[in-house]
């Protein structure tokens, strides 16, 4: 594995658009054998995509001098072109100024001189630019482009947006925004109350810098504590192990581990595969690359010594197609984990979805052609949950651009597609999902976002202006007879743009919130990741403005998980864009305690898979306002970063749990343990 990984960085310049230099290096040849009598034209061509090139590398100063040539040239034909071609070929081009200089700006502070504050809107304190060309130059360019772009146009709102941000990297917003130009002081302010959260990966030592990447958080060396696996899709990028000292503080293992070498990965999941008692480890390869993304994934066998090995080619797991989601259940209810991955199907890549039935022997067979999950589309994201109750996990796999499927486990080894017959195929622009229980309800819900992946639909939207942008969905499960689409009534209805995401419950009160790493490739998608807060099951409120969530950097995968050990749940996000040019640090964001108790339940199969997914817990409190019950359904989260196993349970003011059942699925049994006391871990070991 090693060698093949080693042969496809030394490839990547040549094969992968998204982090190869060859586009680059072919146009700065063909400039420089470019005759200087060539049409003018075709001299400003090929500086506006060379500088554009270059910026995706990260060599923001060539791009910036590239942009000034533009112009130059421009002015050498300005009288012989038209006025209203020349306003727009000018408009475009300061608006690539602009995204030029913004880079640079994030580039000399964020990431130079990054600090715990850096990017979190509102911009303040430290997190201020000290040094400020890059946002000036930035201003200055986009108010060209907002006094002489169409009004109400795609660069218009572009432009709006990202002028507000300068200004606040700079101390001046928002008295320091012209009005006809300002965002509605909502857009940056709330009302609603929320505690702060601090970034603390700095201080912590785990501030990986970074291109996107996947994120683990649960007990990865048997110890107790939990540690931190975190990967890049950077083909050159280490995947990097931090061992937890239960206090929250971590220390770098990766070579210990022996994962030197283990290159690349924009996903990974964690999952006890062969019942012995340690997390395993399957990272992700390939995702958005196409042809280019003919990558194998390995599956890493954890040897319990504090040691990984590669069996990705014994287990037969060694197919090379283009994947970022999979996903683990026992979807047989056999006891052993079976594995789903969602390829990525194009016109250029045929390669259907693979269903691999675990044989219990640390082999697997692919069974999705006969299982009919084949699913030839561009899979986004795949999770399994028994929307149903009937005791088989089915599978919801999101579709980018196509229809979504839920496949309806049939228990003889098949499944049906019922996603049409149930409503729940949209959104069409889909990209993450997740089952959870929003309301407490005790049925599955599935949260599904859209992609609106352009600052544009942000600016419109606080503008109250109408655009065209998809919306995510919430369909809440009713049990048996399907769902309900209600994302509205919830709140969750605005246009955002998720990649890694995933829920927990951050304030204790026994209702999951959901974290939202939003972003798109392009520079001037620099849109602040959502922290959503669930109110009694009822409706969701954005809280990222107070609780200090709202990172403009790319956000990745998401993990929640209590890793000081202080009985709330504390976030890390992976962060990072897609070009060489767009590495960032990741955050730890440390929950500083809402006052509420909790139980933290490890659930441990003998006869269920021994990591108890699939495992449904009803806990009943008394309160003094009656008897109360919260359900959790143990998984690692969403689509895109994944927690641990270990349930950590809000029960709001609750001084014990009168009951909690644990019903394993495997065996169709249920197992009660009454009378617990509060903020404390259970192990449950299955009867």
């Amino acid at each position: 594995m090693l060698l093949e990984l080693e042969a496809i960085r030394d490839l990547t310049p040549e094969t992968i658009d998204w982090l190869g230099d060859s586009a680059a290096r072919a146009l700065r040849s063909q400039m420089l054998s470019l005759p200087s009598n060539a049409p003018i034209p075709q001299q400003f061509a090929m500086r506006q995509q060379l500088a554009n090139l270059e910026l995706r590398l990260g060599n923001e100063g060539r791009a910036i001098e590239l942009l000034q040539e533009c112009q130059e040239v421009l002015d050498t034909r300005r009288m012989a072109i038209p006025p209203q071609v020349l306003s727009s070929i000018e408009v475009g081009l300061h608006f690539q100024r602009a995204v030029a200089y913004m880079r640079l700006g994030e580039t000399q502070n964020c990431c130079q001189r990054n600090n715990a504050d850096s990017c979190i809107v509102p911009i303040r304190g430290a997190a201020i630019h000290d040094h400020q060309q890059g946002s000036r130059e930035a201003l200055r360019s986009l108010a060209f482009v907002l006094e002489n772009g169409p009004k109400n146009s795609e660069v218009w709102y572009r432009a709006i947006w990202l002028y507000n941000i300068a200004k606040m990297t700079v101390g001046e917003f928002p008295d320091g925004v012209p009005e006809h130009w300002r965002l509605p002081e909502e857009t940056f302010q709330t009302t609603e109350s929320f505690a702060e959260f601090s970034n603390v990966a700095l201080d912590r030592g785990i501030a990986t810098f970074s291109l996107a990447g996947g994120a683990i958080a649960d007990d990865l060396d048997g110890d107790g504590w939990l540690d931190l696996m975190v990967s890049t899709m950077d083909t050159a990028g280490q995947t990097e192990l931090y061992l937890g000292g239960g206090d929250g503080s971590f220390r770098r293992c990766t070579s210990e581990a022996k994962l030197v070498g283990l290159f690349g990965g924009l996903n990974l999941l964690h999952v006890d595969y062969d019942n012995d008692g340690f997390n395993d480890v399957l990272i992700l390869r390939g995702g958005w690359f196409q042809g280019g993304g003919r990558h194998p994934n390995s599956l890493l066998h954890n040897n319990g010594d504090g040691t990984f090995t590669d069996v990705t080619f014994d287990a037969g797991l060694a197919t090379r197609a283009p994947t970022q989601t999979a996903a683990w259940a026992d979807c047989d209810n056999d006891g052993d984990l079976d594995l789903y991955i969602g390829n990525e199907t194009t016109p250029q890549v045929a390669m259907a979805s693979q269903l691999f039935r675990n044989e219990g022997d640390g082999t697997f067979t692919d069974v999705a052609e006969s299982a009919g999950v084949l699913n030839d589309r561009f899979a986004k994201s795949v999770v399994w949950g028994d929307f149903n109750h009937d005791r088989w996990p089915d599978l919801f796999v999101s579709n980018l651009g196509q229809n979504n499927r839920l496949y309806q486990n049939g228990a003889d080894g098949t499944f049906v597609d019922v996603a049409s017959e149930l409503n729940v195929n949209n959104p069409q622009r889909s990209f993450p999902a997740w089952f959870w229980d929003v309301n407490n309800d005790g049925h599955l819900d599935i949260f599904v976002s859209s992609y609106a992946d352009d600052v544009a639909w942000l600016a419109a939207e606080h503008l109250g202006v109408l655009h065209d942008a998809e919306r995510p969905k919430l369909y809440l499960g009713t049990g048996r007879d399907g769902f309900v689409e209600a994302s509205e009534r919830y709140g969750l209805s605005s246009p955002i743009a998720p990649m890694g995401c995933n829920f927990g419950d951050v304030d204790n009160d026994g209702y999951l919130d959901c974290y939202l790493g939003t972003g798109e490739p392009e520079y001037h998608n620099l849109m602040p990741n959502i922290m959503y807060h669930n109110q009694g099951g009822e409706r969701f409120v954005d809280v990222t403005v107070p609780s200090r969530l709202g990172h403009l950097q790319k956000g990745h995968a998401v993990a929640f998980a209590d890793f000081d050990q202080d009985g709330d749940l504390d976030i890390f996000e992976q962060l990072g864009g897609a070009f060489p040019g767009d590495r960032f640090y990741d955050a730890l964001f440390d929950n500083p305690g809402f006052g509420n108790n909790w139980l933290k339940v490890r659930v441990v199969g003998t006869r269920t898979n021994r990591s108890g997914i699939g495992v449904r817990l009803h806990l009943v409190l008394e309160t003094e306002t009656g008897t109360r019950s919260i359900y959790r359904h143990v998984n690692s989260g969403g689509s895109f970063g994944a927690n641990p196993f270990c349930q950590t349970i809000g029960i709001g003011s609750a001084k014990s749990v009168k009951e909690m059942a644990v019903y394993w699925p495997a065996t169709d049994e249920t197992q009660f343990i009454r009378d617990i006391p509060v903020n404390q871990q259970l192990d449950i070991v299955e009867n």
